[in-house]
């Protein structure tokens, strides 16, 4: 009988830890797209979406990453060293969701530069969205959407096509 109940209190405990790993994926991921909303304001929230979309939202859930790898990364099998052991290292819950924060951190933080670039270079806001909508996506996708913007505005001159400037 006290087997039973021992069972009962791991199977307890463990749907408990899923619910405490599903809330903070929830939260992260909650927060991180307030932080992209914040990015598409920018152009009437500047100080306020530099703070926050690219520094504080990207800080804290490096730290909330660099918490769980630091927790769990000694019990979880794989490694990088084959795409099957990157594979089995995602198996483990808390290393999924360390990853899953790992993009929503970088993806943010890279959104962030995008806007402050954009903006520093002149490069009008409508520009940037599309680059932000697949940052957002797709992480290095939008990364080089960006880069081939910045790319052909330094060789377009602005004469051209007056309607885009900032």
């Amino acid at each position: 009988m006290q087997s039973y109940q021992g069972d009962h209190d791991i199977v307890k405990m463990m749907t408990v830890a899923r619910m405490t790993l599903d809330t903070l994926f929830q939260l992260c991921t909650t927060t991180a797209i307030a932080g992209w909303l914040l990015l598409l304001a920018s152009p009437v929230t500047t100080t306020l979406a530099d703070r926050v979309s690219g520094l504080l939202i990207p800080t804290l859930l490096a730290i909330l990453y660099a918490g769980l790898v630091m927790a769990f990364w000694t019990r979880a099998e794989g490694g990088f060293d084959s795409l099957s052991n990157v594979m089995r290292l995602f198996t483990k819950p808390e290393i999924a969701l360390a990853g899953w924060i790992h993009y929503l951190a970088f993806d943010l933080f890279v959104g962030a530069w995008e806007v402050r670039t954009a903006r520093e270079e002149r490069i009008p806001f409508i520009l940037v969205v599309p680059c932000l909508l697949l940052t957002f996506l797709f992480g290095p996708a939008g990364y080089l959407a960006f880069t081939c913007l910045r790319a052909a505005r330094a060789i377009t001159p602005l004469a051209r096509f007056p309607s885009l400037r900032p």
